[in-house]
C-alpha cells in the first residue's frame, strides 16, 4: 500500500469539509520507507481577501509546538546530561515559587510530570488579560500559587517547560533553532490565516494565534511554532524510523512523554494500532504516528479562520481521516 493510495482513500472527507465548513486543508501521509504523498485544497485566507492554499503554506501549529519543539528540546537536554526526567523543574529554575521553597507544590513538579501532564496544574489560564510584558508574565507564571486539581492536559505544564529550556540554554524561544519546515517567524504572505481576533483587532496571519503565547513574546513552550506539511512529516518520519523511542512509552492510560497515546474515541480514529501516538492543535492541526503499521499522517487546517466560534466538525474529520489512512 503506497502513501498515495492511503491519501486517496482518506481525502474525500477533507474535500467535503473544505466545501462546507473549513477554509483550507493539507493532508500528508508518509511511510517508514520514505514514501510520501501530500495534497492541498481550499483557501489560506477568506478575508480580508481570498488567497489559495498550497503545499508550502505555513500553518500555525498551536499545541503541536508541545511535541514538535518542546518535547524534543527537553529530551535533548536529558540526553546531554543537563537534566534527568525525574529532576524537579526547580533544578533548572531555582526561583520557581522562591518565596515558599519549603511548601510550594510547584517546586516538586518534575520534567516527566509536566511532559506527560501528570501534575496538579490547571488546563489553561488567560494570562494575556494580566498584561503583555513577556518578562513580567514569565515571572507571574513562576511565582503564582496555581490552583490544585486532578491531572489534566495543561498548557501551564509546557509554559514552565519552555521557561526551563530558555534557562538551560540561555537562548529565548524565539531564537531557538528549529529544523527546516519549521519557523517562529513565517512570511505572513505564505501563511494560513487564523482568527479575526477581537482582542488584537485583526485577522491573525503570520503571528501566533494563541493569546498567551502572543503575550509571552510570540512563542512559548505550549504554542508559537509554525510549520509546513513537509516539516511535520519529516519529524514524523524520523520518529517512525526510531528517533527518540522514549516518546512511545506510556506514562498514563492516555499519555506518553508529550504525546497522546491511543485511547477509545481519540482524534486519531479507531482503526490505528495500540502503538500509535498523536497530537492536535487548537487552530486545526494534527499529526499521528502508527509504529506497528509503519505509517504517519498529518492534517493541517485553518479551521479557526475567520472565527473559532463556529462548528467545523474538526473532531469527526480527524477521526474519519485517520480511519481511512489506516484501513486503505
Amino acid at each position: 500500500m503506497t502513501a498515495d493510495d492511503r491519501l486517496n482513500a482518506a481525502f474525500d472527507p477533507v474535500s467535503e469539509a473544505v466545501a462546507s465548513q473549513i477554509p483550507g486543508a493539507v493532508l500528508g501521509v508518509v511511510t517508514t520507507d520514505g514514501d510520501r504523498a501530500v495534497r492541498a485544497i481550499g483557501l489560506a485566507q477568506r478575508e480580508p481577501k481570498v488567497e489559495a492554499l498550497h503545499r508550502g503554506t505555513w500553518f500555525d501549529l498551536a499545541s503541536l509546538t508541545k511535541v514538535l519543539f518542546t518535547t524534543p528540546a527537553i529530551l535533548r537536554l536529558v540526553e546531554q546530561g543537563r537534566i534527568a526526567l525525574d529532576d524537579t523543574l526547580a533544578a533548572a529554575i531555582p526561583d520557581l515559587r522562591q518565596y515558599d521553597k519549603a511548601g510550594a507544590a510547584e517546586r516538586r513538579l518534575t520534567f516527566r510530570g509536566c511532559l506527560s501532564h501528570q501534575t496538579h496544574l490547571p488546563a489553561v489560564e488567560p494570562l494575556y488579560t494580566y498584561g503583555q510584558d513577556p518578562l513580567t508574565l514569565r515571572a507571574f507564571i513562576l511565582q503564582r500559587e496555581w490552583r490544585a486539581g486532578p491531572p489534566v492536559y495543561s498548557d501551564i505544564n509546557f509554559m514552565l517547560l519552555g521557561i526551563a529550556i530558555e534557562r538551560l540554554t540561555g537562548v529565548p524561544l524565539l531564537e531557538q533553532h528549529v529544523p527546516d519546515g519549521f519557523t517562529w517567524r513565517p512570511d505572513p504572505a505564505e501563511t494560513a490565516a487564523t482568527e479575526r481576533c477581537t482582542w488584537r483587532g485583526r485577522v491573525m496571519r503570520g503571528e501566533v494565534h494563541d493569546e498567551n503565547a502572543h503575550a509571552l513574546g510570540g512563542a512559548a513552550g505550549h504554542a508559537g511554532l509554525f510549520g509546513t506539511i513537509d516539516g511535520v512529516l519529516d519529524h514524523a518520519l524520523a520518529l517512525l524510523r526510531g528517533a527518540t523511542p522514549e516518546v512511545r512509552v506510556r506514562q498514563s492510560a492516555t499519555r506518553c512523554l508529550g504525546w497522546e497515546a491511543k485511547y477509545d474515541g481519540w482524534p486519531g480514529g479507531d482503526a490505528c494500532s495500540a502503538e500509535t501516538i498523536g497530537h492536535t492543535g487548537f487552530t486545526g492541526t494534527g499529526v499521528w504516528i502508527d509504529f506497528a503499521r509503519g505509517v504517519a499522517w498529518s492534517l493541517l487546517t485553518n479551521r479557526v479562520h475567520p472565527s473559532r466560534h463556529a462548528e467545523t466538525g474538526i473532531v469527526a474529520l480527524r477521526r474519519a481521516v485517520g480511519d481511512r489512512v489506516v484501513l486503505a
